[in-house]
Formats: C-alpha cells, sequence, structure tokens
C-alpha cells in the first residue's frame, strides 16, 4: 500500500512524499529482488507491484538544457559523502547512515536538488545474499591470489545502489572524404649475393594507387548508453556490463525502497558530448564498412546531429569491499546478471612460477623442434 504523508515546510507550502507502507502491520516495506515486490521486513508481507513500460517518451535535449525538469526532488533528497564526494538519493523520510560508494558515514544532506528525474529503472533481480555468493565464487577463482586469501578475507558491508546513465538518440547526416587505396604489383630484379657469388633474383613488389572518394552516410543512433557517473570505478563497472537493457521498467518509487539511488554526477550537457563520441567513432566504422578498396583511409567526416533526445534511467548494482593483510579491495555485482568485477591482490611466488613454467615450456618446444 502506498500513502502519501504531507510534510508542511517553513515558506508555508506541503510538500508530498510517497511511503510504501505494510498492508498489515503498517511498516514501511522495501523492494525484494527475489519476488520482484514489495516485502515487510517486520512481518513478511509481500505486495505486488505493477511492472509496466510505457514511458517510452524522448525528452528533447536542447529544450532540456534551457529549463530540465527537477522534480525529482519532491521525492527524494540529496546526501554528500565528505569522504569520497558521492552524493546519493534517499526518500524524505529516510536518514541516511553510511556511504555505499566507500563504506565512510561521514555523511550530510546537501544542498543540491535531486535533478531530473529518470524514466526507466532496471529494478534488482540479484538479491544481497545472492550478490555475495557470487563474490565468493568470484574470488574462489583467483588463480594468482595468495593461497589463504579464500579463508582469510573479511568481507565488509555490501549496499545496493541504483547508477545513473544517460541515453541518447539522435538523426545524423555525414559528409566525408576517404582514401581508397588499390594494390599492384611490379617486377623488380635485385643483386644478392650467396656464398661469395653475386646473383640476380626477380620478384614481384606490392605498391598502393591512392585516389580520393567523397560520400555520404545517413543514420539515426538509438538508445546510445553512457555512465551518468564520477563515483563508481570506471575498471570496474565496465566488466560487469553489459546490463539487459530489455529489461527497463518505467521508474517506479517502489523499486527503490530500501536501496540508494546515486545522484548523477556528470551532467546532460557532458552526457552528450561522451554520446556524440561513441557516435562519431560508429559513424567512421560505418564509413570504412561502405566503401571498398584493398585500404580505405578516413581523410575526413563532417556530421550534423538532429532531433537529439534522452532518457534519464537508473541500472542496478551490488557495491562492497573485502580486507585482506590490512588492504581494502572493492568490488562489484551487476545487481540483474550477477556479474562480478573487482579487484584483489595478486601473489608475487605464483606470478614468478607461472612465468618460469612458460618460459621452460616455450624452450622444451623449441628443443624438440631442433632435434625433429
Amino acid at each position: 500500500m502506498t500513502n502519501v504523508d504531507k510534510e508542511y515546510m517553513d515558506d508555508g507550502t506541503i510538500e508530498e512524499t510517497e511511503v510504501n507502507q505494510c498492508s498489515s502491520c503498517g511498516g514501511n516495506t522495501v523492494y525484494d529482488p527475489v519476488t520482484r515486490g514489495l516485502k515487510c521486513p517486520f512481518c513478511g508481507t509481500e505486495l505486488e507491484i505493477e511492472a509496466t513500460r510505457e514511458n517510452t517518451t524522448e525528452h528533447d535535449y536542447l529544450d532540456a538544457l534551457d529549463h530540465a525538469d527537477h522534480s525529482w526532488s519532491n521525492e527524494k533528497r540529496v546526501f554528500n559523502c565528505d569522504n569520497c564526494g558521492a552524493e546519493t538519493l534517499l526518500d524524505n523520510d529516510k536518514v541516511a547512515d553510511f556511504c555505499t560508494f566507500c563504506g565512510s558515514s561521514h555523511i550530510a544532506v546537501s544542498e543540491h536538488d535531486a535533478g531530473i528525474k529518470p524514466a526507466l529503472v532496471i529494478p534488482f533481480q540479484i538479491s544481497k545474499e545472492q550478490a555475495v555468493e557470487k563474490f565468493k565464487t568470484w574470488i574462489s577463482k583467483r588463480f594468482f591470489a595468495p593461497s589463504k586469501l579464500k579463508k582469510d578475507y573479511e568481507l565488509q558491508k555490501i549496499g545496493g545502489a541504483y547508477i545513473p546513465y544517460w541515453t541518447f538518440d539522435s538523426e545524423t547526416k555525414s559528409a566525408y572524404t576517404v582514401k581508397i587505396g588499390t594494390y599492384y604489383y611490379v617486377t623488380v630484379t635485385r643483386t644478392v649475393h650467396r656464398d661469395g657469388k653475386a646473383e640476380q633474383v626477380t620478384e614481384q613488389v606490392r605498391k598502393i594507387r591512392w585516389r580520393t572518394q567523397y560520400g555520404t552516410y545517413n543514420k539515426f543512433f538509438d538508445d546510445v548508453l553512457v555512465k551518468a557517473s564520477r563515483n563508481v570505478a570506471s575498471g570496474l563497472i565496465d566488466k560487469v556490463e553489459p546490463f539487459q537493457l530489455g529489461g527497463l521498467l518505467d521508474y517506479r518509487t517502489e523499486y527503490l525502497s530500501g536501496f540508494l539511488a546515486e545522484r548523477y554526477s556528470i551532467p546532460l550537457k557532458e552526457g552528450w558530448y561522451s554520446a556524440r563520441d561513441i557516435i562519431d567513432q560508429r559513424i567512421r566504422n560505418g564509413i570504412l564498412r561502405k566503401e571498398t578498396g584493398d585500404e580505405v583511409r578516413i581523410v575526413k567526416v563532417d556530421t550534423s546531429y538532429n532531433d537529439i533526445t534522452f532518457k534519464h534511467i537508473l541500472l542496478p548494482l551490488w557495491i562492497s569491499s573485502f580486507t585482506f593483510n590490512s588492504k581494502v579491495y572493492r568490488f562489484l555485482v551487476n545487481g540483474q546478471t550477477g556479474k562480478v568485477s573487482g579487484q584483489a591482490p595478486i601473489s608475487i611466488w605464483k606470478v614468478t612460477f607461472a612465468v618460469l613454467f612458460t618460459a621452460l615450456v616455450i624452450g622444451v618446444v623449441y628443443l624438440f623442434q631442433d632435434i625433429l
């Protein structure tokens, strides 16, 4: 059951916030990745969430730069971590006790608004318990880690957070210039010396003949995905991708109940610049596929971007770390697929042994080749 609480502000206005209360005991329910509904942590009552995907309207990029809708602040407030700088979002009636991204308890309410409201979300489908098991399986397969790691590591608190992304659409029209090379061969005679004697040798030498080609390349790009977060290590999050975007559902506050959501730290305009770089590279790849020749080199591409639209979406991550020999190692678990990425200690002895063993095998192979 979703109730609406009213908070009377100092200026006399009334701010309404949604509270997902249990229909049995009145406690606040949380989203359960296993049942994909709401569950009361007090009495166990389960409530269904109506999953829909109707919010398919793209938002105009240029219009949003002038006056983006920041109505999300009516639902969420921003907490800032003094340690790592992450800004996370919680329901207005919640108080954060630690930072999911670095584990620090030095967090405070920020004056920033929540920003542009997300349109779509992939709800968590991997539970906390499942995420821990995925991590244990992952760490057991760290071949180059010290042998005692598997029994001596200390797992820290694991927290679920929704990470912000932008998706962009754009019509593009490109005019380009390329150089197309065609191979041809010429017969060349040269002098070589064998056993002290000069000999004439004839061989075919490859040459390349270049010509300039002009053309156009027009393409619509749909849902170009760009991270809107600076606070999750890109190297780690890249390794738990991809997310299956077919699982996106309409944003509902129920999906975030019991979880944090990170406020985007990469603004819309900067997000578009990153998306444009991705689009430009895809255009170049498309041109290279379109033109035929033994070699194709792009000289120049001029692209116009039209009808640019965007969406703000949230994708799920379990975030945690473990301690080994007084050092902290971070890891992530994809909250949709369960894929794990993380840092782990390396055993110098294992690496050295592997290098020496590889060198020995190569040496034996060469030895047998010489004998044969």
